[in-house]
């Protein structure tokens, strides 16, 4: 079978379970191949964990610069990589990194773009949601080498223990003059919560919240299920909530299992970052919110009640066992 590409999103030390759920969707198309960009010494490190969820291969594309820069190192790999193997397709995930890699590598190699997919059969064709969230369509590429960006959460990965070979991609230096160069880092402070995008559960605060004292019963309801925090637009715009946690279309796209959406009225916006979510529970007062026709079990009430007892009630469930 042919060789699918798989772009690895990492910290240097840990795979990133958006990676794990590429390397799951690959094996519909062929083998799964890993393209870990980093500094010496990564793709070692990554190999074990990327062989037991299926990579056969394991491209290392390493240099000194390679996290210097935004993106060009990563096209740069995925360009050689494909010019060695003449892979299937190429999979990587639809973050804000991950679309522009996507884009510019499909524009050096001529080849089909495919963005925000949620799904890719064995056929290639990949369902997405376009236009904000109003449609889902199945589109194929028909011209040239497939490169598609999977939204995070669209599968649950799965282990699949193979024998990984390594071979060693040689990165060209990188042109400074045209490149984004990256100045500085700074730690975002998400605590013990899981980040966003990877999180099963996703328990989100809207104007409803009313504050950012408000966001406490939201942290608590997504602390009591394991689950990370998001925010609308709206609550981020006021203030109520950091810019970092936004889910929504110029925000993070989310699928997690469960999303939880207190205070949120569903605006477009909201909808298209979190709609292929697998439930969605919303709670809201008002009975026309549009969030509540694409929520799975909806809540017509004061979150400020409802919050609350559902965290009660998830905490007898566990000592119940």
């Amino acid at each position: 079978m042919p060789d699918v590409l798989v772009l690895v999103d990492h910290d240097g030390e840990r795979v990133h379970k958006s990676t794990y759920e590429l390397l799951t969707v690959a094996r519909r198309l062929g083998d799964p191949a890993a393209v870990v960009v980093g500094t010496p010494g990564t793709a070692a490190r990554l190999r074990e964990p990327l062989a037991r969820h299926g990579a056969t291969t394991v491209h290392a594309a390493e240099s000194t610069e390679a996290d210097e820069f935004l993106a060009t190192p990563a096209v740069e790999a995925l360009e050689l990589a494909v010019r060695e193997v003449s892979p299937a397709a190429v999979l990587v995930s639809a973050t804000t990194d991950g679309n522009e890699v996507a884009g510019r590598l499909a524009a050096r190699l001529d080849g089909g773009l495919l963005t925000d997919a949620v799904d890719v059969d064995s056929s290639g064709v990949a369902t997405q949601v376009v236009f904000g969230g109003s449609y889902t369509v199945r589109a194929q590429v028909t011209h040239g080498l497939p490169v598609i960006a999977l939204r995070p959460g669209s599968c649950e990965p799965e282990e699949r223990p193979v024998e990984a070979g390594e071979r060693e991609l040689a990165l060209p230096p990188v042109d400074r003059a045209a490149s984004a160069r990256i100045t500085a880092r700074r730690a975002a402070l998400a605590g013990d919560r899981p980040e966003l995008t990877e999180a099963t559960v996703v328990v989100s605060g809207g104007r409803g919240v009313a504050g950012a004292d408000g966001f406490k019963v939201v942290e608590q309801l997504a602390d009591a299920l394991g689950g990370a925090v998001g925010a609308s637009r709206a609550a981020v715009d006021a203030g109520y909530y950091p810019h970092q946690y936004q889910v929504g279309q110029t925000g993070k796209s989310v699928s997690p299992q469960l999303y939880i959406a207190l205070g949120i009225s569903g605006a477009i916006q909201h909808l298209a970052g979190m709609q292929t979510s697998k439930t969605i529970v919303a709670v809201n007062k008002d009975p026309e919110a549009p969030i509540l026709d694409v929520a799975d079990y909806a809540v017509v009430g004061d979150l400020f009640a409802v919050a609350p007892r559902l965290i009660q009630e998830v905490a007898v469930r566990r000592e119940a066992g």
